[in-house]
């Protein structure tokens, strides 16, 4: 998580929305990375957990990440949470929760929806502390 709120710094720099992620292999190497990009991109999809899960299937050769995990500084919304059942990820792991727009637990839970036909598990609060912090920065700035 440590390394996904770097991500999520650079993210904020560039002025988008501080969310960082990371696709890590089942031997634990990191095969993906990922950084909000919307702003920089002009992509409404360039959510870090796409970018890092774009990366990751480059890197692997394969668009089925069976057995890796998801770590991200910020609960995913249903386009991710979409994006990271397709692509067979066997963990998400985030840290902040999402009120308004989160789809693995608070708004929504598409991913552990039981008619969902590819189970996630999904761990929450890493770092929680910090990526909320993270979060209000970034917001605090903006209202």
């Amino acid at each position: 998580m440590l390394e996904a709120l770097v991500l999520a710094r650079e993210a904020m720099a560039t002025g988008d929305v501080p969310v960082g992620a990371l696709v890590i292999s089942p031997t634990g190497e990191i095969v993906g990375r990922g950084k909000n990009l919307r702003e920089i991109d002009n992509d409404p999809t360039a959510h870090a957990e796409i970018v890092a899960l774009r990366e990751a299937s480059e890197s692997q050769e394969n668009w089925r990440l069976d057995d890796h995990v998801l770590v991200v500084t910020l609960e995913p919304c249903a386009m991710c949470a979409g994006a990271i059942a397709q692509s067979r990820i066997k963990t998400v792991l985030f840290g902040a929760w999402d009120d308004k727009a989160g789809a693995v637990g608070s708004v929504w839970d598409i991913l552990r929806d039981p008619r969902s036909p590819h189970k996630v598990e999904v761990i929450a609060g890493i770092k929680a502390e910090e990526c909320v912090a993270l979060l209000a920065e970034f917001f605090k700035g903006i209202r």
